[in-house]
């Protein structure tokens, strides 16, 4: 590992490793290149309005998902509602999962999966399989919504 990575303690502006991904504008603030942390990854994500990242896995690691701005439609196995700024999603290590931006705002949040380091693919994409791509098809109910979205 580089010594200049091994030694950070702070993530600012420039060390930080933003890009386009095919469903985000994705700011990686700790991973293993950027930070030395043993357990845990960072990334704030902001999904467009009617962008989503589709039902998928991430089979070594769990996953808290964290809503800063905007409204997300957000399932967790075939459990769905609705999350705005200061509402969290908890998503056990192997559960299903997809985030979907439900608002005319864009979404932004924070993802923190652990463990740092796992074996086997980070993300298995399910979207097109049986039942995730039937889950929100035209007609299926609405996500139990927040008290307090907007």
């Amino acid at each position: 590992m580089d010594v200049a990575v091994l030694n950070r303690r702070f993530v600012g502006a420039q060390e930080k490793v933003a890009f386009r991904s095919a469903f985000a504008w994705e700011e990686w603030l700790c991973r293993p290149d950027i930070a030395p942390a043993k357990e845990l990854l960072l990334v704030r994500a902001t999904i467009d309005p009617g962008g989503a990242h589709g039902f998928h896995t991430h089979p070594t690691r769990e996953e808290i998902i964290y809503v800063l701005s905007g409204r997300a439609e957000q399932w967790v196995g075939a459990q769905r509602r609705e999350l705005c700024a200061g509402d969290m999603a908890l998503i056990p290590r192997g559960e299903v999962h997809g985030t979907y931006n439900v608002g005319a705002e864009p979404l932004t949040f924070l993802a923190m999966l652990s463990p740092a380091h796992a074996e086997g693919p980070a993300t298995v994409d399910v979207a097109s399989e049986e039942p995730w791509c039937s889950l929100r098809a035209p007609g299926s109910s609405p996500p139990q919504s927040h008290p307090v979205c907007p």
